[in-house]
């Protein structure tokens, strides 16, 4: 029988102050830089900024044992318009714009490249404050680019079915090989983009692509897991979170610098795929295994690395494209903190997920988290492949601890939205394209 430790609190406004403390220390580490940012102040909290931040709602729920282990989901997927962690980190940044916005007068348009969930989750922040009426359509913008894997998880929204709002806030696509290159484009768009939107328009163009811009908010889990889910003494516990580049954890171990120390502090183990495991690799300084197929099943396998898949459709397989950077520049840090605290490592193929399907369906069920009884409708496996990285885990001895917490960064399927439609995305494919796109939004302009 699992049941709900702490149904839901919302992070951002039950812990506003330490929320505000962090966000100084951003802006105090954050290393000089001449492009614009718009500070790391927050508005005073009123009724419209609470509506605002309503939907930054974590709940903690117990999933049961597995192999002597204490399993406990930390859901960070309860706005109903995102299913994923990105809400929190989006609703910071919009409310940091918010307050520059009014405090100036000058406009501001955001601009990111993402794999997709980030784009969903900034486009619905800046939609929430339009709503909210904390600032207008004219005030605050976002141009989006995804690459073209990512098509299919792209959440429609007023954003898209309002011809005014989608000219406003053009959903970009490129068509890649390397799905990371989308930051090469919008990096090559930006210098000469944001100067003309200065001097023709008079509006500033920000580019979000920067740790900074979550950790504050990513602490949040900290605060609430010592509030709602004290460590019991004499206990370890480990943090488990599907990861391309680690922000999330990076940001809860940022938030427990903030706290008193724990008696043991928390251990992290992170699950990637195939197509992007550079973190698992450069934690064990090792290298994806071969693989040989079996034309019978016409399944890879391996036997020589427990942190790596023992069987797959493809030793390449893009399982997720949710997690596409290569080669993350906070590998180091996490492999110093994990080699610190302790926790590890390991990569899951598509073939585990679906041999776990079942177990971790009825896992979730009972912390109300409703996976599809068809698979194949998954369009986040974030969750799932968190899950399965930690059973499998276990199973292999490769994760000894009193308890796991799994952080829920994002689970949702096609039936929890509707895709944007193809007359409102956007292909560029050289940042030239890009900037076009960026100044025929600052006049309101469809392309």
């Amino acid at each position: 029988m699992t049941a709900d430790i702490i149904e839901g609190v919302n992070t951002l406004t039950a812990f506003e102050d330490r929320l505000r403390l962090a966000l100084d220390r951003c802006r105090a580490e954050s290393a000089p830089s001449d492009a614009f940012n718009p500070g790391f102040d927050l508005p005073v909290v009123d009724e419209k900024l609470r509506d605002f931040f309503s939907v930054a709602e974590a709940g903690f729920s117990e999933l049961g044992t597995h192999g002597g282990s204490r399993l406990v989901l930390l859901d960070l997927m309860r706005n109903p318009r995102t299913r994923t962690t990105k809400t929190f980190g989006s609703l910071v940044m919009v409310a940091r714009a918010v307050r520059y916005i009014r405090e100036t007068g000058e406009r501001v348009m955001i601009l990111t490249p993402s794999s997709a969930n980030k784009a969903t989750a900034l486009r619905d922040a800046v939609l929430r404050a339009h709503r909210a009426g904390l600032v207008t359509p004219e005030e605050l913008q976002i141009v989006t680019l995804v690459p073209e894997v990512a098509r299919g998880k792209l959440w429609s929204s007023a954003l898209t079915a309002d011809p005014d709002l989608a000219a406003r806030n053009p959903m970009c696509v490129r068509r890649c090989d390397r799905p990371a290159d989308v930051k090469l484009t919008a990096t090559e768009a930006f210098p000469e983009a944001a100067a003309e939107l200065k001097a023709g328009f008079g509006v500033n163009l920000w580019y979000t692509l920067d740790l900074a811009n979550y950790r504050g908010a990513d602490a949040a889990r900290a605060f609430a897991e010592r509030e709602f889910l004290p460590q019991r003494p004499g206990t370890t516990r480990t943090h488990a979170h599907s990861v391309s580049s680690a922000f999330g954890l990076l940001g809860h171990h940022f938030g427990t610098t903030m706290l008193p120390p724990a008696e043991f502090p928390s251990q992290y183990f992170l699950v990637q795929h195939l197509a992007t495991p550079d973190m698992v690799t450069s934690l064990y300084g090792t290298e994806v295994p071969e693989y040989r197929h079996d034309p019978e099943t016409g399944l890879y396998h391996q036997d020589a690395d427990p942190w790596f898949p023992a069987t797959t459709f493809d030793p390449a397989e893009n399982l997720e494209p949710t997690f596409y950077t290569r080669s993350p520049a906070t590998s180091a840090v996490m492999n110093e903190i994990i080699r610190r605290q302790g926790g590890g490592g390991i990569v899951v193929s598509r073939q585990e997920c679906l041999e776990r399907y079942p177990r971790i369906r009825t896992l979730l069920a009972g912390a109300g988290v409703r996976l599809p009884a068809d698979p194949w409708k998954v369009r986040e496996w974030s969750l799932v492949m968190a899950l399965t990285g930690v059973l499998n885990a276990i199973d292999r001895g490769l994760l000894t601890t009193d308890e796991v917490v799994v952080h829920g960064s994002g689970c949702y399927s096609e039936d929890d939205f509707t895709p944007i439609p193809e007359h409102r995305l956007h292909p560029v494919d050289t940042g030239a394209d890009l900037k076009k796109v960026i100044l025929a939004a600052a006049a309101g302009e469809a392309l």
